[in-house]
Formats: structure tokens, sequence, C-alpha cells
């Protein structure tokens, strides 16, 4: 608790400094407590993230270890974030950030492959110590004269860049910072809460147990078009904290292409199209199955039957379209290979998401948001024989398995209370947890305060 105190003194002494010397936006336009003016070289801004869910009792013929609980709970969730920037020239920028995550989800986040809530971290025994989430250099290669505007934020402090330009970043990041993002659906703390909205549910990306990893992102920009190149480490082990740096048995490669123009007369729109490629310490399905039926085991294990520098690949297509000023559309759709474990993100191999927001200018409210999703997770045979004759994943088991799609609707109203103090209503209807027929549905509420500086 001492941590947030600190934080929240610091940045609010900021703020008053500012208000007082007469720089502070404008009070009805800002979105955050603390004002970022465009020519500072520095960036001091951070977030603190609660979130509290809940679900009733649903009808369940059979629980197991990794189940989500059939009877009612709730659980707390807080993030908090302490992001600090600094440009060092026009062309070069570094960045540190500093997290603490605490509180857990409901069931400790098992049970559902789509879960509720982006900000559980999945191994609640870490505790809420603060970490170092992000700590990565920024170079920016011109490659012409003419420039575009952007907006400043807290991974890049240029207010122009080149229209063409060369952009390296390397050092400790989240994979999902760059890649697979999405306008209307990738922030939990002001968006979508649940997994496999806010992310491409069947990519796979290279992460930590808290999201975070290693590695080198190269990208080439134009104004219409850009691609980009990722290469990470992997974890040890499936959701392990531990990091493989040993490049030869384990990484992954990350290619994104994204096409930006006016799909639709004088709207702006952006198709992403993904390809990545996981090499780890993976099990086999398969095997573990073989295993259990030929009485070489008790139960199906895939860790028992792991295997160094196997290979897990997929590919994802993420848009964005804007119909009105105010209103967006936006979809995805994830695949990957199903012959392997699930190692750094869920338990996904196939996903398809729809959703919408809309901007609250029409009942006078320009800061709110109103949103909605549906997502439709699957997984391959091998994984779901896998987990009906009793085995565990990392996420999912219910020592039986009566399969069917896992389907989610979720929906939020995002409410500015004051410059960056928001509050928001969530409600998700999972059916099918965990693919579960036997299982739900399940009709999880939540509340979510955030405090953005």
């Amino acid at each position: 608790m001492r941590y947030y105190i600190l934080l929240l003194l610091t940045l609010l002494t900021v703020a008053d400094t500012f208000a007082q010397t007469g720089d502070a936006p404008d009070q009805a336009e800002a979105t955050t407590m603390l004002p970022h003016p465009d020519q500072s070289r520095f960036w001091l801004g951070g977030q603190i993230n609660t979130i509290l869910q809940w679900h009733s009792s649903f009808p369940s013929k059979y629980s197991g270890s990794n189940s989500f609980k059939a009877q009612a709970e709730n659980a707390t969730s807080r993030v908090m974030t302490l992001y600090t920037g600094y440009a060092v020239t026009k062309t070069t920028e570094v960045f540190g950030v500093i997290e603490s995550a605490g509180g857990k989800g409901i069931s400790d986040a098992l049970g559902v492959a789509g879960f509720t809530n982006l900000d559980v971290v999945r191994n609640p025994t870490l505790g809420s110590k603060p970490y170092l989430a992000r700590l990565m250099v920024r170079q920016i290669i011109p490659l012409s004269d003419e420039t575009v505007e952007v907006q400043r934020n807290q991974f890049g402090l240029a207010t122009k860049l080149p229209e063409r330009r060369i952009e390296i970043r390397a050092g400790k990041l989240s994979t999902a910072d760059f890649f697979d993002v999405n306008a209307s659906g990738s922030d939990s703390h002001l968006q979508f809460m649940n997994w496999t909205v806010d992310n491409n549910g069947g990519y796979d990306y290279a992460a930590d147990t808290r999201g975070y990893t290693w590695g080198a992102i190269a990208e080439y920009q134009t104004r219409n078009w850009g691609v980009r190149f990722g290469e990470m480490l992997m974890p040890t082990v499936a959701n392990g904290l531990k990091l493989d740096w040993n490049l030869r048995r384990a990484r992954a490669e990350n290619i994104e292409v994204e096409l930006r123009r006016n799909f639709l007369p004088e709207r702006a729109g952006t198709i992403s199209l993904l390809t990545y490629i996981n090499h780890a310490n993976m099990g086999s399905y398969r095997e573990a199955i073989d295993a259990f039926t030929t009485g070489q085991e008790k139960l199906p294990d895939i860790e028992a039957h792991r295997r160094q520098s196997r290979i897990k690949y997929g590919f994802g297509v993420n848009f964005e379209q804007s119909i009105t000023p105010q209103a967006r559309v936006f979809g995805r759709f994830g695949w990957n290979e199903g012959k392997f474990e699930s190692f750094a993100y869920t338990e996904v191999n196939q996903s398809l998401t729809f959703g919408a927001d809309l901007k609250g200018e029409r009942w006078h409210r320009k800061l709110d948001k109103v949103g909605g999703a549906f997502v439709s997770n699957a997984i391959s045979g091998d994984h779901r024989r896998y987990l009906a004759l009793g085995g565990k994943g990392f996420l999912l088991g219910d020592g039986a398995l009566n399969y069917g799609r896992e389907n989610i609707l979720e929906a939020y109203y995002n409410l500015n209370l004051w410059r960056g103090v928001f509050a928001s209503f969530d409600l998700q209807h999972i059916a099918n947890p965990g693919y579960n027929r036997d299982r739900g549905t399940a009709l999880v509420p939540g509340l979510r305060l955030h405090l953005e500086f």
C-alpha cells in the first residue's frame, strides 16, 4: 500500500506544480490528472486500475482443480504503473516502467480460456511487490523529409515523425504493446476486460507469467502501411516467470503487416496481418494421450512429454473501421497449431471476435464510451481429448469435458468522472466456460476504477 500512496502523492504534487504555473490543459478536455506538455523531453505518468468482479452460482455436473468455480465468489485486482521516458535526442528515446500487481481474479484466473480480467497475474503467489515491467530504447531512423503528426504517449515522445522511417526498439517490453494492437479493443483499463477481446486468443505471444519479455522490434513505416518484426525470449516452462536466454533452443519470431486506408469513404480503417513462430520446451498432447491410454501414466500429463525446440506457429487478422466520427467496429481472427501445449498466453487454438464502441458525444458526455463484443474460442482435437481424459493445462482442467466452443459476450460503459478519473461497469456472459457444456452459463458483472496521471 505504501507504494500506491507514494506514487499518488508524487504525481499529484507534480500536477499541482503545473497547475500553479498555468501549464495545465483545460479541465474540460483533460483525460489525465497530470499534464503532459508536448515540448517537454520528459514523460512522467502513471495509472492505478482496480477491478472488482463477481458471479453468482451456476450449474455444474462436476469440477476439477483448474475449474472456474461454480459457487458464487468475488475478487478484486489492482495494478499500479509508473511510466517514465526521456528524449535523449529527437530520434532517440528511453523508457522505464515500474509496476505493482496485487489482488487476484475470480477462481484464481483458472477455468476460462477467455478469462474475465486481463489485469490478473496468473501466479497469485508472486505478491504485489513492485517489479520492472519495461526498460527499452527507441531509435528512429528518418527516411524522408515529410512528417506526420502523432499523439505523444508513454511509449513515444515525438509529436512528429518522418513519413517514411525505420524504428527500432530493444529491451524489456510487452509483445502486445506493439503487435496485434487495436484502437477499440486492446486496453483493459479503459475498454474491455476479457483476455480474448483485448488480445487475439489464438496469439500465443512470447511473455512471462506477468506478460513481459526481453526482445527487439524493427519496423518500417510509411503513411499508409508498415511492417514490423520482433524477436522475443520465451519462458522456460508454460506460464513461467523465468525466461530462456538461449536463442538456439527457445525464441519467438513475430511479423505483422499493417495497412491503413479509408476502406469506407472518408472513414479511416486499419487491417493487420500477423504471423508468429514460437520455439520452446513444449509438451505434446498426442504423446500425453498415448502414454495414458497405454497404461504408462495414471493421468495424461503434458509436462511429462516436453521436448526442447518444439515449434508452435499461428497467424492472426485484426481490423478496425470508423463508421461515424463517434462509432467504430473491430474484429480479430486467430489460429495456431494445436499439437503442442498452449505455452505463454491462454489455452486457445482458434478465436473469432467482433465488436464496436461508441463515444458519448451524442448524449453530451464527450469522454464517456460504451462498447460491446462477442468472442468465440475453440481448441484442437488433440487439446480437447487431452482435457476430456482428465489432463490439465496451465489454465484448464475440469477432470472431464463435454466439448463446446467457449462463447463470450461482453459490454461496458466507461464514465469519465473528472479529468483522469474513470469508472466503468462491465458485464460478461460466458457460455461453456473452459469449453465444457456440462458447466455454466456464468454471468460476471464487474466494476472498475481507473486513475490516469
